[in-house]
C-alpha cells in the first residue's frame, strides 16, 4: 500500500519522522492496507535524512517544525487536521530532565488543543518508583513517565507505546569492546543472568503503534521483541557471528569510566549507570534466581516494572524480531572487526 493523497484518508502526524521510532512508524503505516495520509515532522526538511525519507516513502508530507516548547504555535499548526499524532521527545540524556518534560508536556497540550482523536505517546517507566527511590537519576525514563502522568491528568485520549531496550544500542554505546586477545566483552553493572526486554526499533517499533491505531483497546502497549538474559545476548551474538563475545558484570565506577571514555558527559554516565541498576532492581512479585543474601538483584531487568507484557504481541501484523534474528540481519563488521 502507498501513502494516500486522498483528503478523506485519516491524517497521522509523526514527530521524529527521520529517527528510529518515527521512521519505523511511517514504514508500518505505509505497509498497511488501510489508507493513511502521513505528515512527517522534522526540524529541517532539506537535510539528507529528510530527503531520504521523502524518497523512500512517496507521498509523505514533510513539515519543518521545531518541537521545542518555544514553538507551540508552529506545533499546533502542524497538528491541524490530524486524526492521529505520534509523539516522542528528545532524550534527557542529550538535553536535561526539565527540558524533556517541558517538551513532552508542550506536545501533549498541542494534541489536546488540536482535538486529535487519538494520540500515541512513546513513554517509559518511572525508575525512581520501580527502585523504591533508590535510583533517582534515570532522567530519560522518569521524564517520560512524568509526561505520561500529565497526559492522564489533562484527560488526553492516548495510548502509551513503550519501547524496550534498543537492539541497535549494541552497535553503539552498549557495543562489545575488543580485548587485547582479540575477544569481545559486553559490559554493564547488571548481572549476567538478568533478563531484559529488547526490540529491533527500526524494524518493529512501528507495528506496535499500528496496533494501537488499527486494533484499539489497550491504553499501554509494550513494544518488545524478546526477553533475554545478558549472558544469552552475548552467547547468541558469539554463536552467530563466529566471534568470541562474553558478558561481564562490572562495577559502577568501571562502567561510568567506559561511558565517559566513549565521549558522553559524567552526568550522562551517572544516568546510564543508574538505568542499568534501576531496571535490575525491583522489589516485585517476579521470582528471583541466584539471589545472594543481602543483595537487591532480581532476575528481570525490569524495563516495564512488574507489568504483564506478553499480551502486547497479540494483534500485531507479524511477529517482531528476536535478538538472534536481529543479529543475523545486521552488519557487525564495524563493531566486531
Amino acid at each position: 500500500m502507498t501513502i494516500s493523497q486522498d483528503a478523506s484518508a485519516p491524517l497521522i502526524v509523526v514527530t521524529g519522522a527521520t529517527g528510529a521510532q518515527g521512521g519505523s512508524v511511517v514504514r508500518a503505516l505505509e505497509e498497511s492496507q488501510r489508507p493513511y495520509r502521513i505528515r512527517g515532522i522534522t526540524r529541517d526538511p532539506s537535510k539528507p535524512a529528510s530527503q531520504e525519507l521523502a524518497k523512500k516513502f512517496r507521498g509523505i508530507e514533510l513539515v519543518g517544525v521545531d518541537t521545542q516548547p518555544e514553538n507551540k504555535e508552529g506545533i499546533l499548526k502542524a497538528f491541524q487536521g490530524a486524526k492521529y499524532v505520534f509523539l516522542m521527545t528528545m532524550s534527557a540524556v542529550f538535553t536535561s530532565r526539565a527540558r524533556e518534560i517541558e517538551e513532552g508536556k508542550t506536545l501533549i497540550d498541542c494534541a489536546k488543543t488540536a482535538n486529535v482523536e487519538l494520540t500515541i505517546w512513546s513513554g517509559l517507566e518511572n525508575m525512581a518508583k520501580h527502585s523504591n527511590g533508590k535510583y533517582v537519576n534515570v532522567d530519560h525514563f522518569d521524564a517520560k513517565a512524568e509526561v505520561t502522568e500529565y497526559a492522564k491528568q489533562i484527560g488526553l485520549h492516548f495510548v502509551n507505546v513503550e519501547p524496550a531496550g534498543y537492539m541497535q544500542n549494541y552497535l553503539t554505546f552498549t557495543a562489545p569492546r575488543k580485548q587485547a586477545d582479540g575477544s569481545y566483552v559486553i559490559a554493564s553493572p547488571a548481572p549476567a543472568e538478568s533478563i531484559r526486554a529488547l526490540v529491533d526499533t527500526n524494524e518493529d517499533y512501528g507495528i506496535f503503534v499500528r496496533k494501537a491505531i488499527e486494533t484499539p483497546g489497550a491504553s499501554e502497549i509494550y513494544a518488545y521483541g524478546e526477553e533475554i538474559s545478558n549472558a544469552d545476548i552475548a552467547k547468541q551474538l558469539s554463536e552467530i557471528t563466529g566471534k568470541s563475545v562474553i558478558y561481564v558484570q562490572v562495577t559502577e565506577e568501571q562502567y561510568k569510566k567506559a561511558i565517559t571514555t566513549a565521549g558522553l558527559s559524567e552526568l550522562a554516565a551517572l544516568e546510564l549507570t543508574e538505568m542499568w541498576l534501576a531496571i535490575a532492581y525491583h522489589n516485585c512479585a517476579r521470582k528471583p534466581i541466584n539471589r545472594t543474601a543481602g543483595t537487591d538483584w532480581y532476575i528481570y531487568l525490569l524495563d516495564y516494572g512488574d507489568k504483564e507484557i506478553k499480551s502486547s504481541h497479540q494483534g500485531l501484523i507479524r511477529k517482531p524480531r528476536t535478538w538472534a534474528e536481529f543479529v543475523k540481519a545486521t552488519d557487525w563488521s564495524t563493531v566486531l572487526n
